[in-house]
């Protein structure tokens, strides 16, 4: 069952080639056996997914769960509210915090009957681009464990493509669910800002965070988003009128679509390996008759400093309640009102967050508002009136979703910089509130994958996923296994760490 897609996975259940239970219970082993390997996951609920199980069993059996994914696991980024199971962030801020309430999108998943089987490991609140600020230690790439899984949902994308948990749940504020996609050739989608309730998802910037799928291939993130998409109360920046509808035929063609190339994308600062795959990539939909033009992508020397203001200002706001009085962590070792300020933060929040924190909180300062904030959400808004010209031009952009591939786990992340420059190709697409889909399109001379994006005009979601199916349905970048347990991935050798 573990190669298995995960729509197959429900039919093999509804058909009973396999019982609820037997699945549940196999994937929950699974992630015991790898957890020192993989470190994806920081906490399971065996107790409470194997009796959901039973229940969902039953339900199937007797003709109410009719849903493409019922009966099939589900892993949930950490910082997802779970009623009664620990919600940590990856932060000692939250560590042992078990919330009230679930997420609406924890609703929506037991409603199709899937079963949450446990928390993934992600960079501490969502703020990094490699999981190694978790304070549970970094992901582990599953094509070589020497490397990083991406960030900040990389626990969502490794579990995956480690066979752990056939589709997880990611957060995406600036590229966190694709570029630890393109990092462990697994396919992910970052939905339209709007179409995704984010009731009880921990904020880290309010305006740029939205949750998504991660799967093996678009079709089950077309699947998962229709569950997971559509309208909510409790959630006023959630302005989808309807769910996404799937479509259970993979469609055939992408004839006569119009898709942008952006040259200057391919120029300077991105790894040859990752230039050749992607240019393949856009060759591979010219065969299927898709017609691709080059273009000049404006302001791209811009869009990461934008990002960042914005992105600081909003998690400097956001993460000030958490000051060791009604939340978070609280130090033992405060002795007044101002140490309990001052240490629970201190001894509470990472390196990587305090830095954010304090970004955001400059720009946002008397004297410095004018000059970064203010200036940056003009440019959010050129950038917005930017993706809305090109599409009337083209039906979708096809980019790099990182200049390069995975590397070492420690040989980025004492150079902020560095980090924050590898973002250059998705965080617009947050500014725009744009879709995006991540998907594997080779490898490099290493053996380490490639993935590329499709972005898409504002609730073209399932467009692009229907192009990501055509591709897949045409290449076999996404069905190659990752590290097994008994010989590394694509024959090459590597190092796995104790």
């Amino acid at each position: 069952m573990f190669d298995m897609s995960a729509l197959e996975l429900s039919q093999a259940i509804k058909e009973k080639k396999f019982s609820v239970t037997e699945v549940v219970g196999g994937y929950l082993d699974k992630i015991e056996k790898n957890s020192d390997k993989f470190n994806a996951f920081i906490s399971t609920c065996r107790q409470e997914a194997m009796s959901k199980a039973i229940i969902v069993q039953g339900e199937i059996d007797s003709g109410q769960l009719t849903s493409p994914l019922a009966g099939v696991p589900v892993g949930l980024k950490d910082n997802i509210s779970t009623k009664g199971v620990a919600t940590t962030c990856a932060s000692n801020m939250l560590s042992g915090y078990k919330p009230v309430f679930d997420a609406t999108i924890v609703e929506k998943l037991e409603q199709a009957g899937m079963i949450v089987i446990g928390k993934l490991n992600m960079d501490e609140f969502a703020m990094g681009a490699s999981s190694e600020t978790s304070f549970y230690g970094a992901v582990r790439n599953p094509w070589d464990t020497t490397r990083t899984a991406g960030g900040s949902s990389g626990g969502s994308a490794a579990a995956v493509a480690a066979g752990e948990v056939p589709l997880t749940i990611g957060s995406d504020t600036g590229g966190s669910i694709r570029q630890p996609c393109a990092f462990c050739s697994v396919t992910g989608i970052k939905p339209t800002y709007g179409s995704v309730s984010r009731y009880g998802l921990v904020a880290f910037a309010s305006s740029l965070d939205q949750m998504g799928p991660v799967g093996r291939d678009a079709r089950d993130c077309a699947a998962l988003l229709s569950i997971i998409s559509g309208p909510d109360a409790r959630d006023s920046t959630c302005i989808a009128q309807k769910p996404f509808e799937f479509d259970a035929k993979i469609p055939d063609s992408v004839e006569g679509l119009r898709i942008g190339l952006p040259s200057n994308y391919f120029r300077q600062g991105i790894a040859p390996g990752v230039k050749e795959a992607v240019l393949a990539a856009a060759d591979e939909y010219s065969r299927l008759g898709a017609q691709i033009e080059e273009f000049e992508m404006p302001l791209v020397d811009y869009m990461t400093s934008v990002y960042y203001i914005i992105s600081c200002a909003e998690a400097s706001s956001n993460l000030a309640k958490f000051d060791g009085l009604k939340y978070g962590y609280r130090s033992e070792k405060a002795a007044s009102l101002a140490e309990v300020y001052r240490m629970s933060r201190s001894e509470g929040f990472g390196l990587e967050v305090k830095r954010r924190i304090m970004l955001g909180s400059f720009v946002l300062s008397s004297g410095h508002f004018e000059a970064f904030y203010k200036k940056a959400l003009k440019a959010r808004a050129i950038i917005s009136d930017t993706y809305e010209e090109l599409f009337k031009r083209f039906d979708m952009l096809l980019t790099p979703v990182a200049p390069t591939t995975a590397y070492k786990i420690g040989s980025n992340i004492d150079d902020p910089v560095k980090m924050y420059i590898g973002d250059i190709y998705t965080v617009s697409v947050n500014l725009a509130g744009l879709p995006a889909v991540a998907l594997p399109c080779g490898f490099d001379g290493d053996g380490m994958p490639i993935g590329f994006q499709l972005v898409g005009k504002a609730f073209d979601d399932m467009k692009l996923l229907h192009a990501a199916q055509v591709f897949q349905k045409h290449t076999d970048h996404h069905t190659k296994p990752a590290l097994t347990e008994t010989e590394p991935a694509l024959g090459v050798g590597r190092e796995v760490l104790p």
